[in-house]
């Protein structure tokens, strides 16, 4: 069994929690066990311990953000070290690229990130789908790896064979616990209204860039993007000089019922939509759901979409009538 260490600033452990839980099909298969921080229990020195893992690793996992890259000890500690054993052959080191970031010229930046052209995976339509590559980019890891599990014929036992260096001693073990270990985050209201308006603000660009790009696409097509104010936007698409499709877009007043964010085909509205989304979160991360219209095709109803996934959600709403036969 490979052992895999998870190196992140405090401020994402959020996203590490979502990560772990997906990594569970490999922990179940008996082919990793992985570690982090907050496993160092009261009593036992915290450096040391920490050392003492990202040593014996197998499998490095670097969860990139702008707060790791401004932790001193992240960068210069955990991240050196393991760029040290990954040059060495010793361990695998897997950017994992959490939030946008300067991160291509920094040392890790010459290695391939676990998602698909390193995208950041809150801009995946759902975290979830992000997570998914990570676990794909680990699973083809541990294949390189050639990780097994080799059991002792005689006393039944499990011993740990590192496959990179025959003089690798078995290391400590702290001792089996459950990876369920994370409790409710609590979210104040500047966290959502953070949270809201980030969303809103990425939406606008979103519609705004989508717009332009297809008209450049699309001959015969003309857009137009209106931004009334902070709160408020419109979108219009036009073919041959008429009006193909249009909708408003605007941040819904709390307790009016409407939701956070309102979509309107007839413009904007302060009584009616055709679509609005929530700003919700489940304990651990904060997202948006669809109250009326549901996911996109195959969408479980309680997953958290991205200010991505939010925004494509949406245009799709928008680009639907462009798409019907004339």
């Amino acid at each position: 069994m490979a052992s895999l260490v998870f190196s992140y600033a405090h401020a994402d452990e959020g996203l590490r929690n979502e990560l772990e839980k997906h990594l569970s099909p490999l922990k179940r298969m008996g082919r990793i066990s992985t570690w982090h921080d907050r496993r160092i229990v009261p009593g036992e020195e915290f450096a040391g311990q920490i050392d003492q893992h990202f040593a014996e690793a197998d499998i490095i996992l670097l969860l990139i953000s702008s707060d790791f890259i401004a932790s001193d000890y992240c960068y210069q500690i955990e991240m050196s070290n393991a760029l040290q054993r990954h040059d060495c052959g010793e361990a695998v080191v897997i950017p994992v690229i959490l939030r946008p970031c300067a991160w291509h010229q920094l040392p890790f930046g010459k290695i391939v990130a676990a998602t698909v052209d390193g995208k950041p995976i809150v801009q995946f339509s759902s975290f979830d789908e992000g997570f998914v590559q990570v676990v794909e980019a680990v699973s083809r890891a541990l294949d390189k790896l050639g990780a097994t599990s080799v059991q002792a014929p005689a006393a039944g036992l499990s011993v740990r064979a590192h496959p990179l260096d025959a003089s690798f001693s078995i290391g400590r073990s702290s001792g089996p616990r459950s990876s369920n270990l994370a409790l409710p985050r609590s979210f104040t209201d500047l966290d959502r209204d953070r949270a809201l308006r980030e969303g809103f603000d990425y939406l606008a660009r979103f519609f705004e860039n989508s717009l332009e790009e297809l008209k450049q696409r699309n001959p015969g097509l003309e857009t137009n993007f209106h931004r009334r104010d902070a709160d408020a936007f419109e979108s219009t698409a036009y073919r041959d000089g008429r009006q193909a499709s249009h909708c408003g877009i605007w941040r819904g007043r709390r307790g009016n019922g409407l939701g956070d964010i309102c979509y309107s085909s007839s413009g904007i509205s302060e009584n009616s939509c055709n679509e609005s989304m929530t700003i919700v979160d489940n304990g651990q991360l904060i997202g948006f759901r669809p109250l009326m219209g549901g996911f996109r095709a195959g969408g479980p109803q309680d997953q958290l979409l991205t200010n991505e996934g939010m925004a494509e959600h949406l245009w799709d709403l928008f680009v639907t009538p462009l798409k019907q036969r004339r």
